[in-house]
């Protein structure tokens, strides 16, 4: 039975993942061990079908520790720090989590590999398109990155780490990725759209940045998919089409019949945000839906699925 590891076991990816795979070991029995890890508390609803661990990925010593005792076949590295503004202000912070955290698993799975012939594991490293500068988008895997925020640079030097390992590795780009997930500390664009409007607040939208938007559970299949493909390299991972910030808070507001005009339209110039944004990323998926079978939702499909599952929590509550 092979293993898989997730880190970032807690955020929107992680739960997505550790939900996909007992799913998976519902259909065909126990096809994976499912070896789930975050900080603090497990905030995973369901909490049976797999090992939950509390893992510090900052502590080099603590994953060596974790990897070597479960040798899991598979590692999906999705811990990161995604705060842009936060990343610029607290760079050493944003280093700990996003460069050398992904070092710690590098070399942890590299000793194993060495201390354990035959035994070859597969990293699959979460990115991000914030390694464009955003002036040609959308872009395909072999367009060269050039990052213009210091959150785009930690995850473009975690993707060279990832490549020069002697690993089996998968490099997976994403954007803007949106979803309901169970007590997440933060929201998503979705959702804090949603709310905002539903409670009539005026909020700030930018009409000046396009990107491709991803829903949690088909980046979530993406990642399994080169799991089980044991596909190599790098992967975009995001719906087909690229819309404008601006379009996508309309269609919010357009699926749930909420008010347009407390939207107020701004430049990117007008926030003031400490981090540059690269103005128009989104993503070529051909290699994706080629070699992987990879079939995204569209946007509205991925909104139909978000009313489903608000409605289904809202009648347990």
């Amino acid at each position: 039975m092979p293993s898989v590891l997730i880190t970032g076991s807690n955020g929107l990816l992680g739960q997505k993942l550790v939900y996909l795979l007992r799913e998976r070991n519902a259909q065909s029995k126990n096809r994976y061990q499912i070896i789930a890890c975050s900080r603090g508390i497990n905030r995973i609803t369901q909490k049976e079908g797999y090992t939950y661990l509390n893992l510090d990925i900052t502590d080099s010593q603590a994953v060596s520790k974790v990897f070597t005792t479960y040798k899991p076949d598979v590692v999906i590295n999705t811990a990161a720090i995604t705060n842009v503004d936060q990343c610029e202000t607290e760079p050493e912070a944003c280093d700990a989590v996003n460069i050398h955290a992904v070092n710690y698993q590098i070399q942890a799975l590299e000793k194993l590999q060495y201390d354990n012939p035959g035994y070859n594991p597969h990293f699959i490293h979460l990115s991000t398109d914030f390694v464009f500068d955003g002036q040609a988008g959308p872009y395909s895997e072999s367009d060269q990155p050039n990052p213009i925020s210091y959150y785009g640079h930690s995850k473009y030097k975690a993707e060279l780490l990832v490549q020069q390992s002697k690993l089996n590795w998968a490099v997976v780009r994403t954007i803007i990725v949106y979803g309901v997930v169970d007590n997440l500390s933060r929201s998503n664009l979705v959702l804090w759209a949603k709310e905002a409007l539903e409670k009539e607040q005026i909020i700030k939208v930018i009409n000046d940045q396009y990107r491709a938007p991803t829903l949690a559970e088909d980046l979530a299949e993406g990642c399994m998919l080169i799991a089980e493909k044991k596909a190599q390299g790098i992967f975009n991972i995001s719906s087909s089409k690229t819309y404008s910030i601006l379009e996508l808070v309309y269609l919010v507001a357009e699926y749930w019949n909420l008010n347009k005009e407390l939207i107020q339209i701004v430049s990117s110039s007008t926030l003031n945000q400490p981090a540059k944004r690269p103005p128009r990323t989104g993503f070529v998926i051909d290699k994706a839906v080629n070699v992987l079978g990879f079939k995204p939702k569209t946007f509205k499909e991925g909104l139909a699925l978000i009313d489903q599952q608000l409605n289904e929590l809202n009648k347990k509550h």
